[in-house]
């Protein structure tokens, strides 16, 4: 099998990438990226060699490019990673994220159709979202796989708009498709305008912590390599036409959160307790900043087994960890060294 995933070097994607390219040495995995900021070639040293992987450095927004590499390789399956995700990012500037998630999807999808016409036995186009697309949730109450979509940033809009078309495909051309929603995700290997690794690493460098508001925001958060291992799951197990929300079943207040990370922190730090406390600073509010998130992943455990494999805490101390590990890799980042790659 031929599977094209696009969005390969960036966080969720070189984590899926890597788990499809060792566990499925009869499959060749496609990893195509346009390399913009967020992705990283860093993130796949390990298998970039390996014979079932290939890399395509190339944009989803670009039509052409997309039909002639369909002919190419006639891919069967495809997996959607690649998209502008920062909200912040979207409120700067909403056109770049239309042009990546909305039109860059249907080029997706309508090369798939192109290349495959009627004939969708064995097929699949994989579709990856967030629970941003649901909007916010009060102090009760989860997003399930029917609550309906009320997007709140240009983002969310974006990645809403995205799903939209893959179910318009799927009901309008008898393609196979499925979406899954995810929750946050936090790990390794994650850009470091995110929160946890942004707050590593100013912990590293004792800067300011950021916080919005008053930190009560609430979100579910989901470690990245049991998102990679839920993709897999509903990639080839999941049934077509359905859509299946991933969350970590682990809800936590922004400011929680953070002060967990300072703990931690200090001790891998081997500094005195409360030391990263200091360093926490409340900053004005983005402008249409949700609430809480919280995702009722209970049909993906029901239909399909899957549920997180750590719990929260483990997961932010291998999260640590690995960063502490890897400062070389953050440095390369905050120097835009890593860039160097996307010039190949």
């Amino acid at each position: 099998m031929k599977i094209l995933i696009t969005g390969g070097a960036g966080f969720i994607g070189s984590h899926l990438v890597r788990l499809f390219v060792e566990k499925y040495p009869n499959y060749h995995i496609y990893n195509l990226d346009a390399l913009t900021y967020a992705g990283n070639l860093e993130n796949l040293k390990d298998i970039e060699n390996k014979p079932n992987y290939s890399f395509i450095k190339a944009d989803i927004t670009d039509e052409n490019v997309l039909d002639s590499l369909f002919d190419k390789h006639k891919f069967e399956g495809v997996i959607h990673l690649a998209a502008e995700s920062h909200v912040d990012r979207s409120i700067e500037d909403p056109l770049a994220f239309v042009k990546t998630n909305v039109i860059g999807t249907v080029n997706l999808l309508n090369a798939f159709k192109k290349c495959w016409k009627d004939d969708f036995e064995h097929k699949r186009f994989y579709h990856v979202s967030t629970d941003e697309v649901y909007g916010s949730l009060g102090q009760t109450g989860l997003f399930t796989e029917t609550t309906s979509y009320d997007p709140n940033s240009p983002y969310s809009a974006s990645k809403a708009s995205s799903d939209h078309f893959v179910r318009a495909y799927g009901e309008t051309y008898n393609m196979p498709y499925v979406i899954t929603n995810c929750s946050n995700n936090y790990g390794q290997n994650q850009f470091p305008e995110k929160l946890i690794p942004l707050f590593i690493n100013n912990i590293l460098h004792n800067k300011p912590l950021p916080v919005y508001g008053d930190g009560n925001y609430t979100r579910d958060w989901l470690y990245v390599k049991d998102h990679a291992v839920a993709i897999d799951l509903v990639f080839h197990k999941g049934e077509n036409a359905e859509t299946y929300n991933i969350g970590g079943f682990n809800e936590w207040k922004n400011i929680a959160l953070v002060r967990l990370l300072c703990q931690q922190m200090d001790v891998a730090l081997g500094r005195e307790k409360g030391t990263s406390e200091q360093l926490i600073t409340y900053v004005k509010d983005r402008p249409g900043h949700d609430l809480r998130y919280a995702i009722d992943a209970s049909k993906i455990k029901k239909d399909l087994g899957w549920e997180p494999s750590v719990t929260f805490e483990e997961g932010l101390e291998k999260t640590i960890d690995w960063y502490l590990k890897n400062e070389e890799w953050l440095a390369n980042i905050a120097s835009g060294s890593y860039r160097k790659n996307s010039m190949m």
